[in-house]
């Protein structure tokens, strides 16, 4: 059922934005083809809304039901562009996401401010002059005003979410974050060493990954095995090295270095009594 729908998703939905682009760009589409593309799609919403409800008879979770009927690419995809919406309204709230209970929380986003701030200027004056250029073609204008003024969201929600998911040391993890799309969690045991180090270019390499802010970063972590940290789509990537950015990177080295010692010093459990014979 699932490769059913997933190969229907990916033959109906391609066909259904190139009639779009065709009717956005002045093509007439003849009727005919219209109605079947809208009433394809539409048996097929039906056909996935009864299948989903199939499955949760069954007694599948929510999102395990979903993941039957959605290609994970797909999933992947709109789970993170929900996480950069949500990400606005933590930032207008002040409420930083995952912090609660942290030994030490450190924030990543201010060197980039400036940066994201410009280009979203820039976002919002293209779209207000294309709205002037575009507004004889009411059609063309309404789908490239949608289009900008998600471009302008999508901006700020890459800032925001820099911004309410900062790097996080607690209960024995570290937790390195870049925007919405990397989230990684490295278990203190599997860090072999970690250094202050300055660099502004990084040269792509296996098993390295840089998570930059403003084109450099300041901390480097080496691991004592590979650490799976997923690509946005959800293909693997094993990592030996991370590098990192903060805005205080002393108190993130600092922080992870003590942790490392008072987890390499800790004294070992008491052993229980010995077998009886």
């Amino acid at each position: 059922m699932r490769a059913f729908f997933q190969r229907l998703s990916w033959v109906l939905l391609p066909l259904e934005a190139v009639l779009v682009l065709c009717l956005a760009g002045g093509v007439r589409v003849p009727g005919v083809v219209l109605g079947v593309a809208e009433a394809l799609v539409g048996l097929l919403l039906l056909a996935e809304g009864l299948a989903y409800l199939r499955l949760r008879r069954r007694g599948l979770a929510r999102r395990d039901a979903v993941a039957e009927l959605v290609p994970e690419p797909v999933l992947r995809l709109l789970g993170h562009e929900l996480r950069l919406l949500a990400s606005l309204g933590r930032w207008v709230a002040r409420r930083p996401h995952g912090t609660a209970g942290a030994d030490g929380v450190f924030p990543h986003a201010r060197d980039q401010a400036a940066l994201m701030y410009g280009f979203a200027f820039v976002c919002v004056v293209e779209t207000v002059g294309l709205s002037y250029l575009l507004a004889p073609w009411p059609l063309v204008h309404g789908i490239v005003l949608v289009l900008d003024v998600y471009t302008v969201l999508f901006v700020l929600g890459l800032h925001a979410a820099s911004a309410t998911r900062p790097h996080v040391l607690a209960e024995d993890v570290l937790r390195l974050r870049q925007a919405a799309h990397v989230d990684l969690r490295i278990p203190l045991g599997r860090i072999a060493s970690v250094r202050r180090e300055t660099l502004f270019s990084h040269e792509r390499a296996d098993g390295e990954l840089n998570l930059a802010v403003g084109a450099q970063t300041s901390v480097t972590v080496e691991l004592t095995g590979p650490v799976d940290a997923p690509r946005l789509f959800g293909a693997p990537r094993p990592v030996r090295v991370v590098r990192v950015h903060a805005d205080d990177p002393q108190a993130l080295y600092r922080a992870v270095r003590e942790a490392l010692t008072r987890a390499r010093t800790a004294p070992s459990p008491a052993p229980g009594p010995p077998p009886r014979a």
